[in-house]
């Protein structure tokens, strides 16, 4: 079971793992052995989180989804395939984390009179400086 927060608990059932070659560190090892780990987990069919963090989920991992709509995440930071394992425990953990986060909503504010007026203030000065480049027109 991959504990997130408090309230969101993943089951190991709903992971999927795989184990590929690594091109990470382990000189002639890394060409014997299968450390690299690849975890698929599909959020759309997941009942272990709330609809609103998955529907942010869905949106903020966009890259990492397959057409499927499994989530795809990959470590070959280390040597060895466990901890290989755990870090993708842990990235997953992080990306959740991220989408259980709600924003501040932003509230929408009007310039101030001052910053309106140095605004104006920069514009005429550039313009007076466009128009010192042009030729004066004759009559």
């Amino acid at each position: 079971m991959l504990d997130v927060t408090q309230d969101i608990h993943i089951p190991d059932g709903e992971l999927q793992w795989s184990f590929v070659r690594s091109g990470g560190p382990g000189g002639q090892n890394v060409n014997k052995v299968a450390s690299k780990a690849v975890l698929r987990w599909n959020p759309g069919a997941s009942p272990s989180i709330p609809r609103e963090i998955k529907e942010r989920l869905l949106v903020q991992q966009q890259k990492r989804l397959t057409a499927t709509g499994d989530l795809v995440i990959t470590s070959q930071r280390f040597r060895d395939q466990e901890r290989n394992r755990q870090d993708c425990r842990e990235k997953l953990a992080h990306v959740i984390c991220l989408a259980a986060f709600l924003p501040k909503p932003r509230k929408p504010t009007r310039p101030s009179r001052s910053s309106n007026a140095g605004r104006l203030l920069s514009k005429k000065h550039w313009s007076r400086r466009k128009a010192l480049r042009r030729k004066p027109l004759e009559d």
